[in-house]
């Protein structure tokens, strides 16, 4: 039997989710219980511990499957959206509400108090966060806290978008974090997994994941757009045959840049193109 991966399995030596009984060894086997992320970001960290690694990030509206709350304060559970296993703070968690309807669809929107856009602004969500629409007043949306959001910020969960390459740019110069996929924040595949995402394409987390699974094979010498194209460890998006799109940590932000230069200093540093995927 192979070996599963603990990054997207929640099984530690001493715990292990009820379902993976049998396959993994474990001192107690236990079953979840689904929570919903609450806050508008909530970092996932490989231990309990605000200075371990941050591995990924949940999005307000993500549901959580939780298998151990600790008297610290940590929530050790696997996320919905990607199955990403680590810790998250337990505040930044609360009880299912409805179910969502919509994602945010640009960076950032505000949810404000009335339908009012000069009132101050009661939370600020990122793009790919999940909201429960309510009801349409005019140009907001409202949820069940009565909050208002404007209606072209958001889409219906159902909705698709035929490139998500321009959902990518929208996230032009957004800083380069480690294991971010928000505007505050992204990494490379942070940024290919919420761009596809946000178009409606369901995405893994990690380049090494979306390289295995995404799209079929391509070429550097025949580029086009919507084009992933891998190293080891990084992933880079196609805006056409001659430009690129990625965050990465040379220019530290979501940068566009020739591909020829990208490809050249990439290899410079020691590393080829391991694959192209074509997506769209």
């Amino acid at each position: 039997m192979p070996a599963l991966d603990p990054r997207i399995h929640p099984f530690r030596p001493d715990l292990a989710a009820k379902h993976l009984q049998g396959q993994v060894e474990a001192a107690h086997f236990v079953e979840g219980t689904e929570l919903e992320v609450i806050e508008p970001i909530a970092d996932l960290r490989r231990a309990p511990a605000h200075e371990a690694p941050l591995d990924t990030q949940a999005l307000s509206g993500e549901r959580v499957t939780v298998y151990e709350l600790s008297d610290e304060g940590w929530a050790w559970g696997q996320l919905e959206n990607d199955g990403y296993v680590g810790y998250l703070s337990a505040n930044a968690l609360g009880p299912l509400s409805a179910t969502p309807t919509h994602r945010v669809a640009v960076p950032r929107t505000f949810g404000f108090p009335g339908p009012d856009i000069k009132l101050p602004p009661m939370t600020a969500l990122p793009m790919g966060a999940r909201v429960t629409i309510t009801r349409e007043v005019t140009q907001f949306a409202l949820n069940g806290y009565g909050w208002h959001f404007p209606l072209t910020h958001l889409a219906p969960l159902a909705a698709t978008h035929p490139d998500f390459v321009a959902i990518a740019e929208r996230l032009l110069h957004a800083p380069y974090l480690w294991g971010g996929k928000s505007s505050l924040g992204i990494d490379c595949s942070g940024l290919v997994q919420l761009a596809l995402q946000t178009a409606g394409t369901p995405c893994p987390r990690d380049a090494y994941m979306q390289e295995a699974v995404l799209g079929t094979p391509s070429s550097t010498t025949d580029l086009r757009r919507g084009d992933l194209v891998f190293w080891k460890g990084h992933v880079a998006i196609a805006r056409d045959a001659g430009t690129l799109i990625h965050a990465n940590a040379h220019h530290m932000m979501v940068a566009i840049e020739p591909a020829t230069e990208a490809l050249a200093r990439i290899k410079a540093a020691g590393s080829d193109v391991t694959s192209v995927k074509r997506i769209l």
